[in-house]
């Protein structure tokens, strides 16, 4: 099945169109999704989310709802699944919001497959573009999206729920651990 006839793919926003140059004429601020709140195997980051100034109001259309995939349509094209969490962003015009419309078909699941390795190379071939070369929507919709039954449809996305929930355990233990290093470090020296 092809992705273009499962979900609705759209561009975000070009955001020099509705940007406000001077505080007087901002009409709205909105939470800006960017490329550094993006890790490149499709986690979240910590990293604070911008505040977009805009000049006008902006449709529901550009934000971020749960369930959605967004994919980054430059190199590496990492697919980020919304979750609760991440409701309400605004997306730039850097990312494509895929909204799966086929029940048979979990977002989690696409999101997974988005980011193998089979897809990111197939994406780098079709990449347009001389300074930056990027995907489109019309790319995207042309890719093949593996049918599997439910089931294992939810046993990937469970199994992709549990890596990034020990990987997020993982890092923030090597956090601790570096804290605990050099609390102990300076204090075998003697330093505060």
């Amino acid at each position: 099945m092809l992705l273009g006839e499962i979900a609705r793919i759209r561009t975000g926003l070009v955001l020099s169109r509705k940007k406000a140059e001077v505080d007087l004429e901002v009409k709205a601020e909105y939470p800006l999704i960017s490329l550094k709140n993006i890790q490149e195997d499709g986690m979240f980051t910590d990293d604070p989310i911008e505040i977009f100034k805009s000049k006008e109001v902006i449709d529901d259309e550009f934000f971020t709802r749960e369930g959605d995939v967004l994919v980054r349509l430059s190199y590496p094209n990492t697919a980020v699944f919304i979750g609760k969490e991440q409701e309400g962003l605004l997306i730039p015009s850097y990312f494509a919001n895929i909204e799966i419309h086929d029940a048979s078909v979990m977002p989690g699941y696409v999101a997974w497959y988005l980011n193998t390795e089979k897809v990111k190379a197939d994406l780098l071939k079709f990449q347009t573009g001389t300074n930056i070369p990027s995907t489109n929507k019309k790319i995207l919709e042309q890719l093949s999206i593996p049918e599997l039954d439910r089931h294992k449809q939810e046993m990937i996305t469970r199994l992709q729920q549990l890596y990034r929930k020990e990987k997020s355990l993982y890092r923030r233990l090597m956090q601790e651990k570096e804290k605990l290093y050099k609390a102990v470090a300076y204090s075998i020296a003697g330093m505060k």
